[in-house]
């Protein structure tokens, strides 16, 4: 599913340009608001480790 929706992304971006402008201006500024923010970027990393931790220790599944 995740493929579908990059592709479909990428696609519109090439065929609107203006569009891919805005994207990628929105995705700088979240970046950057995100780096300026650690405990945001310590929540996200958790959140995406957190399944790979628990296949790793199978007693923390829920």
């Amino acid at each position: 599913m995740m493929r579908i929706i990059f592709g479909a992304l990428i696609g519109v971006c090439v065929a609107c340009p203006a569009l891919a402008a805005v994207l990628l201006a929105v995705v700088g500024t979240a970046a950057v608001a995100a780096a300026s923010y650690p405990p945001l970027l310590v929540a996200a990393a958790g959140m995406w480790a957190w399944p790979r931790i628990t296949r790793t220790v199978r007693g923390w599944t829920v």
